[in-house]
């Protein structure tokens, strides 16, 4: 049966880089929440179970995701070399895909700190020619990503209990999270496990000292890394944890009184990170085009109305 839904475009910051634009906002809840595209065919729905990246696709990027995968080995050792050399961190390319005037290369940080991000590489569609000598990234994104993933290494106790909960939550049978090969694919939101992401702002500068000095040593440890962080400056609107579920059975609404349960679990929690929660509760079905869980149906606590921990 077809019935008509409206995706929102739960971030809008990779959705403007992807389609070519060199100008970004940072990555935050508000940005978050804007409806930005309309989709009315359920044909592109598929469980989120079965999603692992399959069918996602970019403005005008037909003719330039052909010339990347005849390229993929040249893009992906140009991706290797750049996140080395600007952001000292080894890095697995997972997935290449066109876009109008370029490539979009999905990668994964090959240790800790832990986190999926992109880079671009821009294409020559008259000389059919990627110029993998220009490949570039949104210095913020990429800062972002390792930001959050800094945070998530030295409060790993605190990530660990939130972790915990939500393992918990599945394990009970309603509700699930995206797959691994979902986030390693067509990911890119920084620190990501299948039920959140993490965003940080650009005026962090609680853990600007720690990103700093990963930058200096990235084996420095992670006790000097946690000493380094500057708690007195921390402000829980620059730090986001972002969640999205989605509800286990393929036919399924999503359910108001899981909704309201894990609501209350996490307005009640006293060791789970310090910051600014939001929450959606998808049905089943996940955008194949957008990778985008959260539509009309979605039962959401979000701005103004967010989960704080203080």
């Amino acid at each position: 049966m077809h019935k008509k839904m409206k995706i929102i475009l739960c971030s809008v910051g990779i959705s403007l880089m992807l389609v070519g634009c060199s100008g970004m906002s940072t990555n935050n809840n508000r940005d978050s929440e804007k409806k930005t595209e309309a989709y009315t065919s359920t044909d592109t729905m598929v469980s989120v179970q079965e999603y692992k990246g399959e069918g996602y696709g970019l403005a005008d990027g037909k003719e330039t995701d052909k010339l990347a995968e005849a390229n993929r080995d040249q893009i992906e050792e140009a991706a290797i070399k750049f996140f080395q050399e600007y952001y000292k961190t080894d890095i697995k390319v997972h997935n290449v895909v066109g876009t109008r005037d370029g490539a979009t290369v999905f990668v994964e940080s090959a240790g800790e700190p832990h986190f999926y991000t992109y880079a671009v590489v821009p294409v020559d569609k008259q000389k059919k020619k990627v110029l993998t000598e220009k490949i570039w990234a949104d210095d913020y994104q990429v800062q972002n990503a390792i930001q959050g993933s800094l945070y998530h290494m030295i409060f790993h106790e605190e990530f660990g209990q939130l972790d915990d909960y939500f393992a918990s939550l599945e394990a009970e049978g309603q509700i699930t999270g995206k797959t691994k090969e979902a986030l390693q694919n067509v990911g890119g939101h920084g620190f990501m496990t299948p039920y959140y992401f993490i965003s940080t702002d650009a005026d962090d500068a609680a853990i600007k000292p720690v990103y700093d000095l990963y930058l200096q040593n990235p084996d420095e440890s992670i006790e000097n890394l946690r000493n380094t962080y500057n708690e007195s400056l921390f402000d829980k609107d620059n730090f986001q944890i972002n969640i999205q579920l989605f509800m286990k059975q393929k036919q399924a609404e999503p359910s108001e009184e899981v909704f309201t349960q894990v609501s209350r679990d996490l307005d009640e929690m006293t060791t789970i990170p310090k910051g600014t929660y939001s929450f959606y509760l998808n049905d089943n079905l996940i955008h194949a085009q957008t990778s985008e869980g959260a539509k009309d149906n979605s039962l959401k606590r979000a701005f103004p109305d967010y989960i704080i921990k203080d």
